[in-house]
């Protein structure tokens, strides 16, 4: 379970999650006296806090063993399921190679690179390219974009549509017979209006948006991919306590990927890179890695 499923007030689940506590496992180490100092309350509240996720959590885990026993699954169908599982392509073929075919569903895939470099532009690109149809090796799904640093560009991306259906109409004049009609009803705008735009503006909010990421997903299930454009931009920026913001990016790490799992879609991590000394050298490095 979730911190924003607990039963307490709104305001102690704000105060949980601003303090990095993002799952029901992340309190389950901790004393009454530091939580309440963490959220500056009292220990009584912290006592009773941590009295209803603990009792949360214990029905929480009986489900979960159940669903565990009768959920098992064998590594041959495994496989089979990772084979049959469709790939979103990035319009670079060198890149779809290196990456085993494409961005891959059910995983979270991170990129990074300098400034400059076109991180958005292929943040841009994949939430554009997951609606291809299916006739044409796509998903035909929709996407939702994070973007914490206000660099997503409609133009660009209303460009990068037109340049996709112009793609699956050259396809088809080689291959294919039937993609006037489809040609017709596919336009520009329909594809931006199918990619869920969010802009960020502090790690709070960041936070908040991945938790309410479930129910968005269990309501818009023609989602496939999720791109967050970029993952550690407001860590970076406003955090001092380095503990707390490991724990943090943890927590919404584990969150992604079991959304990954839950949902079947592909989630797409930008980052930038920093430099790092090591062996009596300097390396770039994903940053807070």
């Amino acid at each position: 379970m979730e911190i924003w499923r607990l039963p307490i007030s709104a305001s102690q689940r704000g105060k949980l999650i601003s303090a990095g506590y993002t799952s029901l496992s992340s309190l389950s180490s901790i004393s009454s006296s530091d939580l309440a100092r963490e959220l500056n309350v009292s220990e009584s509240e912290a006592m009773n806090i941590l009295k209803v996720a603990s009792h949360s959590r214990g029905s929480e885990t009986s489900n979960a063993s159940c669903s565990i026993v009768e959920g098992a699954q064998s590594a041959w169908d495994m496989l089979h399921d990772e084979e049959s599982l469709m790939h979103i392509t990035t319009s670079s073929a060198d890149l779809d190679n290196i990456l085993g075919g494409g961005i891959h569903c059910k995983e979270v895939t991170e990129i990074g690179g300098v400034p400059g470099i076109g991180k958005t532009q292929l943040g841009i690109q994949i939430a554009v390219n997951v609606q291809i149809p299916n006739d044409f090796g796509g998903l035909g799904g929709n996407s939702i974009y994070i973007d914490t640093e206000g660099s997503f560009m409609v133009e660009r991306a209303f460009q990068i549509a037109e340049a996709c259906i112009e793609d699956m109409s050259e396809y088809n004049r080689f291959l294919r017979k039937d993609f006037q009609e489809c040609k017709i009803k596919m336009q520009p705008q329909d594809i931006l209006e199918n990619i869920f735009y969010f802009r960020i503006c502090s790690y709070t909010e960041q936070i908040a948006l991945i938790n309410y990421l479930d129910k968005f997903l269990s309501e818009n299930k023609d989602v496939k991919v999720i791109v967050v454009d970029s993952v550690t931009f407001h860590f970076r920026q406003d955090f001092d306590d380095m503990a707390l913001r490991t724990r943090v990016l943890s927590g919404m790490a584990l969150k992604l990927m079991n959304l990954a799992k839950r949902f079947s879609l592909a989630v797409v991590l930008l980052n930038q890179v920093t430099t790092k000394h090591t062996e009596a050298s300097f390396q770039l490095a994903l940053a807070l890695v």
